[in-house]
Protein backbone atom coordinates (compact mmCIF):
# COMPACT_ATOMS: atom_id res chain seq x y z
CA UNK A 1 0.00 0.00 0.00
CA UNK A 2 0.85 3.95 -0.25
CA UNK A 3 2.58 5.05 2.30
CA UNK A 4 0.24 8.13 2.03
CA UNK A 5 -2.39 7.38 5.06
CA UNK A 6 -5.87 5.71 4.12
CA UNK A 7 -9.26 7.53 4.12
CA UNK A 8 -11.35 4.99 4.58
CA UNK A 9 -12.19 3.37 7.76
CA UNK A 10 -11.51 -0.41 8.93
CA UNK A 11 -13.47 -1.91 11.79
CA UNK A 12 -11.94 -5.62 13.35
CA UNK A 13 -13.93 -7.49 15.62
CA UNK A 14 -12.55 -10.19 17.68
CA UNK A 15 -15.74 -12.52 17.09
CA UNK A 16 -18.42 -14.10 19.17
CA UNK A 17 -21.67 -12.00 19.51
CA UNK A 18 -21.44 -8.97 16.56
CA UNK A 19 -25.38 -8.15 17.11
CA UNK A 20 -24.03 -4.54 18.65
CA UNK A 21 -20.89 -4.34 15.92
CA UNK A 22 -23.67 -5.03 13.44
CA UNK A 23 -25.56 -1.85 15.03
CA UNK A 24 -22.84 0.16 15.09
CA UNK A 25 -21.59 -0.56 11.36
CA UNK A 26 -25.26 0.18 10.47
CA UNK A 27 -25.34 3.81 11.99
CA UNK A 28 -21.83 4.56 9.99
CA UNK A 29 -23.24 3.92 7.06
CA UNK A 30 -24.39 7.58 5.31
CA UNK A 31 -28.12 6.25 4.80
CA UNK A 32 -30.14 2.85 4.83
CA UNK A 33 -30.46 2.52 1.58
CA UNK A 34 -25.91 2.82 1.31
CA UNK A 35 -24.93 -0.48 -0.24
CA UNK A 36 -22.99 -3.28 1.88
CA UNK A 37 -21.67 -6.42 0.33
CA UNK A 38 -20.93 -9.85 2.56
CA UNK A 39 -18.12 -11.55 1.83
CA UNK A 40 -18.38 -15.10 2.63
CA UNK A 41 -15.07 -16.15 1.20
CA UNK A 42 -13.80 -17.71 4.55
CA UNK A 43 -17.16 -19.88 5.35
CA UNK A 44 -17.90 -23.29 5.48
CA UNK A 45 -21.50 -22.54 4.94
CA UNK A 46 -21.41 -19.42 3.18
CA UNK A 47 -24.87 -19.47 1.95
CA UNK A 48 -26.14 -19.43 5.83
CA UNK A 49 -23.24 -17.58 6.78
CA UNK A 50 -24.62 -14.65 4.02
CA UNK A 51 -28.65 -14.81 4.92
CA UNK A 52 -27.54 -14.40 8.92
CA UNK A 53 -26.25 -11.65 8.32
CA UNK A 54 -28.27 -10.25 5.20
CA UNK A 55 -31.30 -10.78 7.83
CA UNK A 56 -29.47 -9.07 10.65
CA UNK A 57 -29.01 -6.16 8.94
CA UNK A 58 -32.18 -5.34 7.28
CA UNK A 59 -34.02 -6.10 10.91
CA UNK A 60 -31.53 -2.99 11.54
CA UNK A 61 -32.96 -0.83 8.44
CA UNK A 62 -30.67 -1.65 5.94
CA UNK A 63 -32.09 -2.01 2.73
CA UNK A 64 -29.38 -2.84 0.35
CA UNK A 65 -27.68 -6.04 1.40
CA UNK A 66 -26.25 -8.43 -0.78
CA UNK A 67 -23.91 -11.60 -0.53
CA UNK A 68 -20.58 -10.88 -2.74
CA UNK A 69 -19.25 -14.62 -3.31
CA UNK A 70 -15.93 -15.61 -3.93
CA UNK A 71 -14.46 -18.76 -3.57
CA UNK A 72 -13.55 -21.94 -5.36
CA UNK A 73 -16.88 -21.84 -7.49
CA UNK A 74 -16.67 -18.42 -8.34
CA UNK A 75 -14.15 -16.27 -9.16
CA UNK A 76 -13.02 -12.43 -7.81
CA UNK A 77 -12.24 -11.22 -10.99
CA UNK A 78 -15.53 -10.30 -13.06
CA UNK A 79 -16.76 -7.73 -13.92
CA UNK A 80 -19.98 -7.53 -11.94
CA UNK A 81 -17.75 -8.29 -8.95
CA UNK A 82 -15.53 -5.33 -9.69
CA UNK A 83 -18.47 -2.90 -10.26
CA UNK A 84 -19.96 -3.81 -6.99
CA UNK A 85 -16.59 -3.32 -5.08
CA UNK A 86 -16.47 -0.33 -6.55
CA UNK A 87 -20.20 0.90 -5.34
CA UNK A 88 -20.56 -0.46 -2.18
CA UNK A 89 -20.49 1.64 0.65
CA UNK A 90 -19.22 -1.38 2.97
CA UNK A 91 -17.80 -4.73 2.31
CA UNK A 92 -18.07 -7.07 5.47
CA UNK A 93 -15.69 -9.80 5.72
CA UNK A 94 -17.44 -12.90 7.94
CA UNK A 95 -15.39 -15.28 10.06
CA UNK A 96 -14.19 -18.88 9.30
CA UNK A 97 -11.11 -19.62 7.95
CA UNK A 98 -8.69 -16.87 6.59
CA UNK A 99 -6.37 -18.31 5.01
CA UNK A 100 -9.30 -19.22 2.60
CA UNK A 101 -9.87 -15.40 2.13
CA UNK A 102 -6.56 -14.98 0.71
CA UNK A 103 -6.34 -17.60 -1.16
CA UNK A 104 -9.20 -16.28 -3.35
CA UNK A 105 -8.51 -12.23 -2.86
CA UNK A 106 -4.80 -12.07 -2.99
CA UNK A 107 -2.92 -10.77 -6.36
CA UNK A 108 -6.69 -9.69 -7.76
CA UNK A 109 -8.12 -7.08 -9.09
CA UNK A 110 -11.06 -7.41 -6.86
CA UNK A 111 -8.59 -6.99 -4.13
CA UNK A 112 -6.57 -3.76 -5.79
CA UNK A 113 -10.00 -2.22 -6.30
CA UNK A 114 -10.85 -2.82 -2.29
CA UNK A 115 -7.38 -1.48 -1.41
CA UNK A 116 -7.84 1.54 -3.97
CA UNK A 117 -10.96 2.43 -2.32
CA UNK A 118 -10.10 2.25 1.33
CA UNK A 119 -7.07 4.45 0.51
CA UNK A 120 -9.33 7.44 -1.28
CA UNK A 121 -12.94 7.34 -0.19
CA UNK A 122 -13.21 8.81 3.04
CA UNK A 123 -16.86 7.35 3.10
CA UNK A 124 -16.03 3.53 2.33
CA UNK A 125 -15.89 0.90 5.65
CA UNK A 126 -13.94 -2.56 5.20
CA UNK A 127 -15.23 -4.73 8.53
CA UNK A 128 -14.44 -8.38 9.23
CA UNK A 129 -14.84 -10.62 12.44
CA UNK A 130 -12.78 -13.37 13.98
CA UNK A 131 -11.09 -14.56 10.61
CA UNK A 132 -12.27 -11.94 8.87
CA UNK A 133 -10.83 -9.33 10.63
CA UNK A 134 -7.33 -11.28 11.36
CA UNK A 135 -7.12 -11.17 7.46
CA UNK A 136 -7.11 -7.60 6.90
CA UNK A 137 -3.29 -6.32 8.28
CA UNK A 138 -0.47 -6.99 5.96
CA UNK A 139 0.66 -9.98 8.18
CA UNK A 140 -1.90 -12.76 9.80
CA UNK A 141 -1.21 -15.37 12.75
CA UNK A 142 -2.56 -18.33 11.41
CA UNK A 143 -1.15 -21.24 13.73
CA UNK A 144 -0.03 -21.41 17.08
CA UNK A 145 -1.91 -23.23 20.06
CA UNK A 146 -1.10 -23.12 23.94
CA UNK A 147 2.47 -23.25 25.65
CA UNK A 148 3.10 -24.61 22.51
CA UNK A 149 3.11 -21.35 20.53
CA UNK A 150 6.03 -20.24 22.95
CA UNK A 151 8.28 -22.59 21.36
CA UNK A 152 10.13 -21.93 18.23
CA UNK A 153 8.23 -23.36 15.14
CA UNK A 154 5.53 -23.06 17.53
CA UNK A 155 4.34 -20.32 15.40
CA UNK A 156 3.11 -20.02 12.00
CA UNK A 157 2.44 -16.40 9.93
CA UNK A 158 1.12 -15.76 6.79
CA UNK A 159 0.56 -12.69 4.40
CA UNK A 160 -2.66 -10.48 4.65
CA UNK A 161 -4.87 -8.28 2.92
CA UNK A 162 -2.46 -5.69 3.54
CA UNK A 163 -5.28 -2.79 4.47
CA UNK A 164 -3.16 -2.15 7.65
CA UNK A 165 0.41 -2.24 8.24
CA UNK A 166 2.70 -3.16 10.33
CA UNK A 167 0.19 -4.82 12.75
CA UNK A 168 -1.13 -8.17 13.72
CA UNK A 169 -4.86 -8.86 14.16
CA UNK A 170 -5.29 -11.73 16.61
CA UNK A 171 -8.97 -13.01 17.21
CA UNK A 172 -11.15 -14.37 20.16
CA UNK A 173 -8.34 -13.89 22.16
CA UNK A 174 -8.49 -13.64 25.91
CA UNK A 175 -10.85 -16.61 25.36
CA UNK A 176 -8.36 -18.98 23.70
CA UNK A 177 -5.51 -17.66 25.69
CA UNK A 178 -3.95 -16.87 22.60
CA UNK A 179 -0.90 -14.03 24.47
CA UNK A 180 2.08 -16.78 23.89
CA UNK A 181 1.49 -16.82 20.30
CA UNK A 182 0.98 -12.68 19.58
CA UNK A 183 3.85 -12.44 21.95
CA UNK A 184 5.97 -14.83 19.62
CA UNK A 185 5.10 -13.02 16.52
CA UNK A 186 6.22 -9.63 18.37
CA UNK A 187 9.46 -11.04 18.90
CA UNK A 188 9.85 -12.45 15.92
CA UNK A 189 8.83 -9.12 13.95
CA UNK A 190 9.42 -6.87 16.76
CA UNK A 191 8.33 -3.49 14.22
CA UNK A 192 4.94 -5.13 13.88
CA UNK A 193 2.30 -4.12 16.61
CA UNK A 194 0.09 -6.96 18.09
CA UNK A 195 -3.61 -6.35 18.92
CA UNK A 196 -5.28 -8.89 20.58
CA UNK A 197 -9.05 -8.50 20.23
CA UNK A 198 -11.09 -10.03 22.90
CA UNK A 199 -15.13 -11.56 21.42
CA UNK A 200 -17.35 -9.01 21.43
CA UNK A 201 -14.42 -6.47 21.24
CA UNK A 202 -12.86 -4.83 18.33
CA UNK A 203 -10.74 -1.75 17.22
CA UNK A 204 -12.49 1.34 14.86
CA UNK A 205 -9.24 2.55 13.07
CA UNK A 206 -10.10 5.87 10.77
CA UNK A 207 -7.34 7.24 8.68
CA UNK A 208 -5.01 4.22 9.50
CA UNK A 209 -4.40 6.31 12.26
CA UNK A 210 -6.09 5.62 15.46
CA UNK A 211 -7.51 2.82 16.59
CA UNK A 212 -10.43 3.34 18.83
CA UNK A 213 -11.71 0.58 21.21
CA UNK A 214 -15.57 -0.72 21.32
CA UNK A 215 -17.19 -3.33 22.61
CA UNK A 216 -17.57 -4.96 26.01
CA UNK A 217 -14.08 -7.14 26.73
CA UNK A 218 -10.69 -5.68 26.26
CA UNK A 219 -8.11 -5.43 23.43
CA UNK A 220 -4.58 -6.26 24.58
CA UNK A 221 -1.60 -4.56 22.83
CA UNK A 222 1.97 -5.96 22.81
CA UNK A 223 4.57 -3.22 21.32
CA UNK A 224 8.18 -4.98 20.64
CA UNK A 225 9.78 -2.04 19.94
CA UNK A 226 11.75 -1.71 22.84
CA UNK A 227 12.85 -5.39 22.91
CA UNK A 228 15.84 -7.22 23.91
CA UNK A 229 17.16 -10.20 24.37
CA UNK A 230 15.62 -12.40 21.67
CA UNK A 231 17.13 -15.72 21.59
CA UNK A 232 15.14 -16.86 18.26
CA UNK A 233 18.19 -16.27 16.45
CA UNK A 234 20.43 -19.05 18.32
CA UNK A 235 17.50 -21.73 19.33
CA UNK A 236 16.46 -24.90 17.75
CA UNK A 237 13.13 -26.10 16.64
CA UNK A 238 10.95 -26.57 19.54
CA UNK A 239 13.18 -24.85 22.49
CA UNK A 240 11.38 -22.06 24.10
CA UNK A 241 11.14 -18.24 22.90
CA UNK A 242 12.51 -15.54 24.95
CA UNK A 243 13.12 -11.92 24.98
CA UNK A 244 12.94 -8.91 27.00
CA UNK A 245 10.86 -5.65 27.54
CA UNK A 246 8.17 -6.00 25.55
CA UNK A 247 5.60 -3.43 26.43
CA UNK A 248 1.72 -4.80 27.12
CA UNK A 249 -1.37 -2.21 27.52
CA UNK A 250 -4.20 -3.95 27.90
CA UNK A 251 -7.30 -1.17 26.65
CA UNK A 252 -11.01 -1.04 26.89
CA UNK A 253 -14.00 0.88 25.17
CA UNK A 254 -13.58 4.16 24.02
CA UNK A 255 -9.51 3.78 24.45
CA UNK A 256 -7.59 4.91 21.96
CA UNK A 257 -3.28 3.99 20.66
CA UNK A 258 -2.38 5.74 18.02
CA UNK A 259 -0.91 3.50 15.79
CA UNK A 260 2.74 5.23 14.58
CA UNK A 261 3.62 6.68 17.95
CA UNK A 262 2.18 3.31 19.67
CA UNK A 263 0.56 5.74 22.90
CA UNK A 264 -2.30 5.69 23.92
CA UNK A 265 -4.51 8.46 23.31
CA UNK A 266 -5.61 10.28 26.23
CA UNK A 267 -9.85 11.18 26.13
CA UNK A 268 -10.19 14.56 25.96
Amino acid sequence: MSRKSPLGTLVALGGGDDDAMLAMLTDMLPAPTATVEIVTTASSNPGRSSRGYQDSLHDLGCRSVHHLRIDERHAADTEENLRRLERAAMVFFTGGDQERITEFWQKTRALAVLADRYRHDAAFIVAGTSAGAAVLPDCMIVEGHGARSLTKGGLRTAPGLGLLGEVYLDQHFAERGRFGRLAHAVVQHPTRLGLGLGQETGIIVRGGQEAEVFGDGVVMVVDGQHLRGSNLGRIGRGEPVAGQDLRVHVLVSSQRLDLHSRQVVANQ
